[in-house]
């Protein structure tokens, strides 16, 4: 029994693992519950997010990735062990190589830091690819050829901005706004305005439900519970998209800023292939409501969400993994 080459997007809020010749199979919140006296790991993924807010004293959920990058190596190692056993790859004497990917302005440590994570969890060699890169693959887009492709990639840590062009990035850049502080930005403005405490699950339902980025572009709302600052007791209030889009505006305009920063530093004939192609955006952030049309009006160029946007970066590795061995001879590691 021989083991399966397996592509990793190893985000801050989600980890997918594509394997070769099956697909994606699995899709779980990189999400650790474990227990802070004896430190051993109670729950992975969906079962431990089910617990972040609710566990008592002596267990913690962990978040082992912040902003793209390894926060805490030893639960990442749990995290990865725990998902590589789940889905079954290891052959009886072998182990799958992997293909993880990454932000585009990590560091030679934590690039390390991620290789040796998963080598210790099961892997016979791990290569490393920037996630603009692969996202842009897995959207359909072909960077081979010797024209202009801009992609967005908005994770939950990290956005990535980058243009592409012949295989390679030729201008990218790395910020640290993205999903995750949608939420904290939400879970603030509620706080500040009502003086209620709302926990990370509530944020990211409020954003998913009716939040928007571009101004009259929606008009929902929704009740929500949370703990009142004043009084101490369980609340109940009702926000609206337009109070969100508020809340949001600065946050968003980190990231219009980075791809109007990209686009100026572009050369002149890619810039006239991205007018003709547009703009792709990927990855779970690029899925609130608005941010195509808000970014479309602010850059001056056509703006399209891809397809299944979560899933851009696991397909994009799956098929970097059918060149894997084109990729071994490059040594991208």
């Amino acid at each position: 029994m021989f083991s399966r080459d397996i592509g990793i997007d190893l985000g801050t809020a989600n980890v997918l693992i594509h394997v070769k010749g099956k697909g994606i199979v699995l899709n779980e919140p990189s999400v650790v519950a474990m227990d802070r006296t004896t430190s051993k790991v109670l729950e992975v993924g969906d079962a431990a997010r089910r617990m972040v807010g609710r566990t008592p004293g002596n267990i913690e959920a962990i978040r082992p990735l912040k902003d793209g990058v390894i926060a805490d190596f030893d639960v990442t190692e749990a995290m990865l062990r725990h998902f590589i056993n789940k889905i079954n790859v290891r052959g009886f004497l072998s182990k799958p190589r992997m293909l993880i990917c990454c932000p585009t302005n990590i560091t030679k440590v934590e690039q390390k830091a991620i290789k040796e994570a998963a080598e210790k969890s099961g892997g016979k060699k791990v290569y490393l690819e920037e996630e603009p890169k692969v996202a842009a693959i897995g959207a359909g887009m072909d960077i081979f050829q010797p024209s202009g492709n801009m992609v967005v990639d908005i994770g939950g840590g990290t956005t990535d901005v980058a243009v592409l062009s012949m295989g390679d990035i030729v201008t990218a850049q790395s910020i640290k706004m993205a999903g995750d502080k949608f939420d904290y930005e939400i879970l603030n403005y509620v706080k500040k305005k009502y003086k209620l405490l709302i926990g990370e699950r509530t944020a990211e339902d409020i954003k998913v439900n009716v939040a928007t980025v571009f101004q009259g572009s929606r008009n929902e709302s929704i009740d929500i519970r949370g703990r009142d600052m004043v009084s101490g007791l369980p609340r109940t209030i009702t926000v609206g998209s337009e109070e969100i889009e508020e809340a949001l505006r600065e946050s968003v305009y980190v990231i219009v800023q980075a791809a109007k920063a990209v686009l100026e530093t572009t050369p002149p004939e890619l810039s006239a292939d991205i007018i003709d192609r547009g703009v792709i955006l990927t990855g779970g952030g690029a899925m609130l409501h608005g941010l195509d049309q808000l970014l479309a009006e602010e850059l001056k160029v056509p703006v399209f969400l891809a397809d299944e946007p979560m899933h851009c970066v696991a397909k994009g590795t799956g098929i970097m993994l059918e060149n894997i061995d084109k990729i071994e001879k490059r040594r991208i590691v």
